[in-house]
């Protein structure tokens, strides 16, 4: 089946055919790292990892770019209030430079647990200060440059289609805007640098044309997908938060300089809600992947968790809910396991497999194709060899994974052997009431032809 994407800036599904031969480029927005990522973000993340996986599957090579925003986030969207780094920083009595390496490295390792595939190329906005500046006086000559107290503003109104991607009604929002513009000629206007405080210095700041500063949170990704992508690349992906702003204002940025909008397809992955509310970093309450772990759970059960809806709908997260997901990843591997060595892939699963995810990214109904090979009356080494198949997009590592060894205490083992000497005996009632006993103690026996197997509820 033809590979199908929804495409936010059309807001259609189309047949997806990339810029360059089996070759795709795929920008994604990653973290900014100024504290801990949540399992709301770490969505998006897993959304982003299966596309490419299912790009890949599809035999196309991805270079995949995702930056580090390091600087230049500010509190508020609307460029007002104090760098999210600098924030940290005063709150942690670190650098930003040391804010920013402990939370990347704390990303890229739940990355890692998560087994979300690493980009080809990951790049701070830190180390390209340079082409930021470039871009911004790229957008200057085309005269969409306005100079206040505070900062070189991007002019929205010398732009004809601003806000297309969201929809945006910008005389709507003019209107009803309640916002202080200070010295922004308009609502939507934009930093694209900010100067430093005359009465204080950064932590980060750099020269510029416009004078000592640093750059707006916006082109960093116009500025770093052209460097490394090209003007106008295959997908650009994020959550979809990034539309109405930070989305938006990087396509005006590129419009501006290169007159095309960026990428040919704009994807989104919706949020993660805990009683139908948005988790938030901003909140100072979100769950981490160590917040998992800590709980007993394997990060792999939410990564299975996230299957359970598409990726532009909103997801619910209960802790029932996960628990019930990770049930079932642990029945599925369990399965797989048993099933020994793999033998040949069935091809017809194959291709229902591939007609799910290439649907759009419809990982529901590919679990469901998962779990109709999973109990079908085919060959166990033939429904493993496929499922390995299903995994190199499904990313659970279901080839890797052995049961821990289980330490079972003395009695449950007498227990059960004595439960075996009666069913030996045909001593029916008795066996039964020495298996209750197992259970009442916290264990379970599963009679198979090597023996009985006794495991912990």
């Amino acid at each position: 089946m033809k590979l199908r994407l929804f495409d936010t800036y059309t807001r259609s599904v189309r047949d997806f055919e990339p810029l360059e031969d089996r070759h795709v480029g795929l920008y994604t927005c990653g973290p900014t790292v100024y504290d801990y990522a949540h399992i709301g973000n770490l969505r998006t993340f897993i959304f982003e990892d299966l596309l490419r996986r299912t790009l890949e599957f599809n035999g196309y090579t991805v270079t995949h770019v995702m930056n580090v925003t390091d600087v230049g986030h500010l509190v508020s969207d609307a460029d007002t209030g104090e760098d999210k780094m600098e924030k940290s920083a005063r709150r942690t009595g670190k650098t930003a430079w040391e804010i920013a390496e402990y939370y990347t490295q704390a990303f890229i390792q739940d990355c890692d647990r998560l087994n979300i595939k690493m980009p080809t190329v990951l790049c701070r906005a830190t180390d390209h200060i340079q082409e930021q500046i470039d871009f911004i006086r790229c957008i200057e000559e085309q005269g969409y440059t306005y100079s206040t107290s505070d900062g070189i503003y991007f002019d929205t109104s010398k732009l004809a289609d601003y806000g297309y991607l969201a929809r945006l009604d910008i005389e709507g929002l003019q209107a009803g805007s309640r916002i202080e513009l200070g010295e922004k000629r308009h609502l939507t206007d934009f930093a694209l640098w900010k100067f430093s405080p005359k009465d204080q210095q950064r932590q980060m700041e750099w020269d510029s044309p416009w004078g000592k500063g640093f750059p707006g949170w916006h082109i960093e990704c116009s500025a770093m997908s052209v460097k490394y992508l090209g003007n106008f690349f295959d997908i650009h992906c994020g959550g979809e938060d990034h539309i109405p702003v930070h989305h938006t204002n990087e396509i005006a940025q590129t419009e501006a300089c290169y007159h095309t909008h960026l990428a040919n397809f704009w994807m989104h992955g919706y949020f993660l809600q805990i009683d139908e509310a948005k988790m938030a970093k901003s909140s100072g309450e979100f769950l981490r992947v160590q917040t998992l772990i800590d709980r007993g759970y394997d990060p792999l059960a939410y990564r299975f968790f996230t299957f359970s809806a598409l990726y532009r709908a909103k997801l619910n997260f209960t802790w029932e809910g996960l628990d019930a997901a990770a049930k079932s990843f642990d029945r599925l591997r369990t399965m797989v396991y048993q099933w020994g060595e793999p033998g040949i892939v069935d091809e017809d699963y194959i291709d229902q497999f591939e007609e799910q995810v290439n649907d759009d990214l419809n990982f529901p109904r590919a679990l469901a194709v998962t779990w109709e090979l999973a109990r079908s009356s085919l060959p166990d080494a033939t429904k493993k060899a496929t499922i390995l198949v299903f995994d190199q997009v499904l990313g659970l590592r279901l080839a890797e994974w052995q049961p821990q060894e289980q330490v079972i205490p003395d009695e449950i083992l007498e227990l059960a052997a004595s439960r075996t000497k009666m069913r030996q005996e045909k001593r029916w009632a008795e066996a039964d009431a020495l298996r209750d006993q197992i259970i009442a103690a916290g264990y379970e026996i599963e009679d198979t032809p090597a023996g009985p197997r006794i495991k912990s509820l």
